[in-house]
């Protein structure tokens, strides 16, 4: 009787750790949200410490079979807790995601517009199809009109401008993600005018309304999920970018990536 009362306290005890810590993942989840752009650039010591430090932060909360196990009294989450169900190949969170054969095979040229410097782009939907229909509908419907560009990064191998977020902070609508990854390049390099989806970190359905523009040859690391989609890339105008990169970045917590001291909106986007 006596072993089973300090298994119950054992089994709670451990359950209200797991709590904590799912209260700890909820609110990492929140961060990523806001910053869902995992970087590393190669050869640049301070991008590469701030991946680790991230990595790091991220480490060690319970998923959901290992709480659901926990639950049970359990110490093998394979014993009790079967696997979360896989999105579908379209929709992650219920949103209304169009098909990718609505891109399938086509091209789609047209201009961005930053603080009223045009961006000649191309979206490929041959090698990114859903990815392509996704901002040929945003685009189509105006979504992005008036949207901040939130974040820049200026480390020596890692220049991006990360733009899109539907409140201008960062912030990803939760209902309104998607995947799968496509296009993700093998060797982990963004040539200079290449235009990828920005999405929550360690989930291959965690795409949403971010993308960002690499502005200089740039490395980024895989996280668990893999690489970023490469939807498209700039056809001119991208030296507007490098100048906004060369006004630097609001001083904050990091030298190299933060907010754009010079503030940027998206004037327009359109695709044909």
């Amino acid at each position: 009787m006596a072993a089973s009362s300090r298994s119950a306290r054992e089994t709670k005890r451990r359950i209200q750790q797991m709590e904590a810590k799912r209260e700890l993942r909820r609110s990492q989840d929140k961060r990523r949200k806001r910053d869902n752009l995992v970087a590393a650039g190669a050869g640049a010591a301070a991008v590469a410490l701030a991946v680790v430090l991230q990595l790091t932060a991220f480490a060690g909360n319970p998923t959901e079979d290992e709480y659901a196990a926990a639950q049970a009294g359990l110490t093998d989450p394979s014993a009790s807790a079967s696997a979360s169900a896989a999105p579908s190949p379209q929709v992650s969170n219920g949103a209304n995601i169009p098909a990718a054969d609505t891109a399938a095979g086509k091209t789609f040229s047209g201009e961005l517009s930053l603080n009223g410097r045009p961006l000649g782009v191309e979206v490929d939907g041959t090698k990114a199809p859903q990815a392509a229909a996704v901002f040929k509908s945003l685009s189509d419907q105006g979504f992005f009109n008036g949207k901040a560009c939130h974040r820049l990064t200026t480390a020596d191998q890692f220049g991006v401008l990360q733009c899109g977020s539907a409140n201008g902070d960062g912030q990803g609508d939760p209902n309104y993600s998607w995947g799968p990854l496509e296009n993700t390049p093998a060797d982990n390099k963004y040539p200079a005018g290449t235009i990828a989806v920005a999405r929550t970190g360690n989930n291959a359905y965690g795409n949403g309304t971010q993308f960002f523009i690499v502005y200089k040859d740039t490395v980024i690391n895989p996280d668990s999920a893999g690489g970023y989609t490469v939807v498209g890339k700039v056809t001119s105008g991208l030296d507007a970018v490098s100048r906004i990169a060369a006004a630097g970045i609001t001083p904050g917590a990091s030298d190299t990536d933060g907010a754009p001291i010079q503030p940027v909106t998206i004037d327009s986007f359109s695709l044909k």
